[in-house]
């Protein structure tokens, strides 16, 4: 069964789509930008400090789901500039220090809002 996860503690949606969908155990979260979910704009700042936030925002959404970063099993990080590849892993380490997910990255032409990087995530219990 398909239930819609949601919290005030990440930013809200931007267009039709949930926050978070779980299925028979997996989380499926949204891309996440480096929204403040109390402003609802863009975190000023370069790489380092949206991919906090980023992080940030999945874990608020882990967390009003049940789950923890440890139950993170996969990673889709999109980049607005291939070089914040190395400045973007050193803080994606912190959230993910041992046993790491899977995790593919990529350079894309344009994020919204003109944010630096999206993370998508999927989480399973």
């Amino acid at each position: 069964m398909k239930k819609i996860i949601t919290t005030q503690a990440a930013p809200s949606a931007v267009g039709p789509y949930s926050q978070a969908v779980e299925v028979n155990g997996t989380l499926f979260i949204s891309g996440q930008i480096p929204l403040d979910p109390s402003t609802g704009k863009i975190i000023s700042g370069g790489i380092a400090e949206q991919t906090e936030q980023v992080l940030r925002n999945v874990g608020a959404i882990l967390e009003a789901a049940g789950y923890t970063y440890e139950d993170v099993v996969k990673s889709t990080c999109f980049l607005k500039d291939i070089s914040d590849f190395k400045a973007m892993n050193e803080v994606y380490s912190r959230f993910y220090p041992s046993n790491p997910p899977a995790r593919s990255a990529f350079a894309v032409k344009d994020i919204p809002l003109g944010a630096l990087i999206e993370i998508e995530t999927i989480a399973m219990k």
